[in-house]
């Protein structure tokens, strides 16, 4: 509290030596209100410690004897405005104005504050152009007032360019199984929405992780995470991984650290979560790195840092894991999106493509804001997107988490109805700034024969521009999950040495489809006979000109016969029963020979390989429906010989 009480007593003793031609008189008020609001300023300086509220009834007394007591005014506007009571702040202000607005000019600047503070930026524009006209100002006031007159310019012009139409921002508090009279923050959650893991403060200095589960749509009651992850240290700043299986966080002045503060994983077991480890160099450094979030696929590592190679104090990095499983080196996002202030709180949602994080620098409301940025086709960055008001607001913003819809966002606040300090809270992102929607698809890779796990590889292309959007491996029992932003068409393939590939299709051109998809894989060792419908070759309707986004699929066959340089195949084409069963077969054949005219393009050998066009001689589904007619249009590959 001292801080405040010095804060306070400047504007309260200082400020009005500045001014001269005004009607005020303070040596005219009743000398009985002079003495009780004396008696609060004796108050406050006698005891550092003194909570400024406890003096809120002496400084209303005074008021009560002289109600036009000035100075007792703006000092209720004054400590109203520290407690963020901005409504009773504004309301003592604009009091003090009323009865005289040359003596009230130097408060100018509290009063635009607090205005800012309701949201009311026109007005706070207003106010702090007023101050600015003083020419008495020294610097340090004429700096303050420039960088909050540049805020609310911002505020203004954002409202204008961004009308919020129906949308309202009502943030719900997640209630008492979550809360405590402790703080609560950092957020994050697993993709399927049903577990959520943060921090919490205990005591007001250890901080340790906690869980809840949604069950029939109700959070349980919040739980330490089990296993061995949480100490008598401070563990903090955590995300959990998508499929829940990886818990990456900061850990500070612990005995193996390289830095003040570093970064450090632990991983689910059937005993709880394993016993943490020091993710290491290069992630890792002598200085400052925190706050980390993992992308979708595990595969790369965004985090913040006060490393010197930086543009300012802490930068936002990212580092990429190898087929080696080893971390790159950290790559630094950039100076469109790193600022010579502070960047922080990274988190990228589901999609893999948008990036929420946290600035005290870019251009915003004042203090850290909340800012947006959307990944490129060409897999650079875009320009950083202040999430505007009232999401953020002239105080200091957090971290914010997205749900796997692109709409339920997660934040921690300080709001009135707080159970005590930090709580989280859930609200509805504005629909301009939502990621996309994003469903996964998860399942078990496993050995035809055997039906034994299968570690393997399971990778993600966008069809539309031959992009690998993820590439991840399974766990050791071929368990596996992937993300599948809603909006595009996704190549779906499975790899592993000594196997055909696995190959699927996902269309997701629209946001209305389903939230996950449950694919169990069989791989099917490379052995004669053995075959696979090749789901990504494409040709317009009867035509046999392969269509662009083929290649995806194509090249991984491409890759198949190199790394396996004797075996012989046989594409197999097939057709619905539309048409006349002779144009079919000739269909057929031809689509058949493009695919294997495109694998000779690649410098496969011409005599490992044949085409045989069937028609519609072998159907695998009824041609009575659409769904069964599209099955039955088909390309396979089939091993011919080893």
């Amino acid at each position: 509290m001292k801080n405040i009480a010095r804060l306070v007593t400047l504007i309260i003793l200082l400020s009005p030596a500045l001014s001269y031609a005004q009607n005020y008189q303070p040596e005219k008020i009743n000398k009985k209100a002079v003495r009780q609001y004396e008696l609060a300023m004796e108050k406050v300086s006698d005891d550092s410690e003194t909570d400024l509220r406890t003096v809120i009834p002496l400084i209303q007394k005074a008021l009560s004897l002289d109600n036009n007591y000035a100075d007792a005014y703006l000092s209720l506007a004054g400590i109203y405005g520290q407690f963020k009571y901005y409504d009773s702040a504004v309301y003592y202000f604009e009091k003090a104005r009323a009865i005289d607005a040359a003596y009230f000019s130097e408060y100018n600047l509290p009063y635009s504050i607090n205005l800012a503070g309701l949201g009311r930026f026109d007005e706070a524009l207003k106010a702090v152009n007023t101050f600015l006209e003083n020419p008495r100002l020294n610097e340090t006031s004429r700096k303050a007032g420039q960088y909050r007159q540049r805020c609310y310019q911002f505020a203004v012009d954002y409202a204008k360019a961004h009308p919020l139409g129906g949308y309202q921002f009502n943030p719900v508090n997640m209630g008492p199984e979550i809360n405590s009279e402790e703080s609560e923050y950092f957020p994050s959650l697993t993709i399927d929405g049903k577990q959520l893991v943060f921090t919490r403060r205990l005591n007001n200095f250890n901080e340790d992780f906690f869980e809840s589960w949604k069950e029939n749509d109700k959070w349980t009651v919040s739980r330490p995470l089990p296993g061995a992850i949480n100490t008598n240290q401070n563990e903090g700043a955590q995300h959990i991984s998508q499929d829940g299986q990886m818990l990456v966080y900061t850990g500070c002045n612990f005995e193996d650290g390289l830095g003040s503060c570093d970064i450090y994983f632990s991983i689910r077991t059937k005993q709880g979560w394993s016993q943490p480890r020091n993710i290491g160099r290069p992630i890792n450094s002598e200085y400052w790195d925190s706050q980390p979030c993992l992308s979708p696929d595990k595969r790369e590592l965004y985090f913040s840092s006060r490393r010197p190679d930086g543009f300012g104090g802490s930068d936002i990095y990212v580092s990429r894991r190898g087929a080696d499983g080893r971390w790159s080196e950290p790559e630094n996002l950039g100076p469109e999106i790193n600022t010579y202030g502070d960047e922080s709180c990274p988190f990228i949602h589901a999609d893999n493509e948008t990036l929420f994080f946290v600035s005290n620098a870019l251009p915003g409301y004042g203090g850290d804001d909340l800012f947006m940025v959307k990944r490129l086709p060409d897999g650079k960055w875009g320009k950083p997107v202040n999430l505007g008001y009232p999401i953020n607001t002239i105080e200091n913003e957090g971290s914010l988490t997205i749900a796997a819809d692109g709409v339920t966002a997660f934040y921690a606040s300080d709001r009135g109805d707080s159970y005590g300090a930090l709580d989280l809270y859930t609200f509805t992102l504005r629909p301009d700034l939502r990621p996309l929607k994003t469903s996964w698809v998860k399942g078990k890779v496993f050995d035809k024969k055997t039906r034994e796990g299968l570690p393997s590889t399971v990778e993600l292309t966008e069809l539309s521009s031959n992009r690998i959007v993820s590439t991840l491996q399974t766990d050791e029992d071929g368990n596996y999950l992937v993300t599948l932003p809603t909006g595009k068409d996704y190549a779906f393939n499975v790899n592993r040495k000594g196997y055909l590939f696995f190959s699927d299709h996902f269309s997701l051109t629209t946001q209305d489809t389903a939230s996950y998809f449950e694919r169990d894989i069989a791989l099917q060792p490379l052995e004669n006979k053995a075959s696979l419908v090749l789901k990504n070759i494409f040709f317009d309707v009867n035509r046999y000109d392969l269509k662009p986004a083929s290649e995806v699929e194509l090249d991984k066959l491409v890759a198949l016969l190199r790394e396996n340089p004797t075996i012989k195949i046989q594409i197999n084409g097939h057709t619905d029963n539309t048409g006349s069963p002779a144009d079919n077969l000739t269909l057929s054949q031809r689509r058949a020979e493009a695919v294997v005219n495109y694998l000779t393009s690649k410098g496969i050998a011409a005599n490992r390989l044949s085409s045989k066009g069937w028609g519609e001689t072998r159907p695998v589904a009824p041609n009575t429906t659409e769904e069964g007619k599209a099955a039955n249009r088909r390309t396979e590959m089939e091993i011919v010989g080893l």
